[in-house]
């Protein structure tokens, strides 16, 4: 222990004449009192807080109860069911991106009744689900379900055929009157 204060004091002395000694003006410490007590305007966090809590509360909403989706994974199903489900669906989507690539002004109306049908079929389809996850297989479902899938695509190509013969009979109009 003496051996470490010598060595301190050592130190002390190496530094002797180093050492800022400037005496403080006589009003220093009621400067720093008021700067101390001099009130900084708080930062408001809160409106950043509040954003990014929203957002997260969407999201986690959007995540947990998102029902309009229907499950892709048909584990109680046998592999016959999934592929053909996963060949339908694939073809509606195709039908689908068809649809919407006709979208037009003129078409617009055309196009929303279609979807809203649409809805309807997906509503009949999300029970037929239900009633295989919970009955199991049997043809009766399964013959339901297929239907149902074709009843689709027939629907859009419908609509497609629809859409493209009142665009050729506004071409064929144009041509006339010009």
């Amino acid at each position: 222990m003496k051996k470490e204060n010598e060595s301190l004091d050592q130190l002390f002395e190496k530094f002797e004449n180093q050492w800022d000694i400037q005496e403080l003006e006589l009003g220093h410490q009621n400067d720093f009192l008021q700067k101390l007590n001099k009130k900084q305007p708080k930062k408001k966090y809160w409106l950043i807080t509040s954003v990014a809590a929203s957002i997260v509360l969407l999201l986690s909403v959007s995540v947990f109860y998102n029902t309009e989706k229907k499950p892709k994974d048909f584990k109680f199903a046998s592999k016959e069911t999934q592929r053909t489900d996963s060949i339908f669906n694939i073809l509606i989507d195709n039908e689908l991106v068809k649809l919407k690539e006709k979208n037009s002004p003129e078409n617009q109306q055309i196009i929303n009744d279609a979807l809203n049908q649409m809805k309807v079929f997906d509503a009949d389809y999300q029970k037929i689900i239900k009633e295989l996850q919970k009955n199991g297989e049997n043809k009766q479902i399964i013959y339901a379900m297929i239907s149902n899938l074709q009843t689709r695509i027939s629907f859009l190509q419908t609509v497609l055929k629809r859409i493209e013969e009142n665009e050729n009979l506004k071409n064929t109009s144009h041509e006339e009157t010009i």
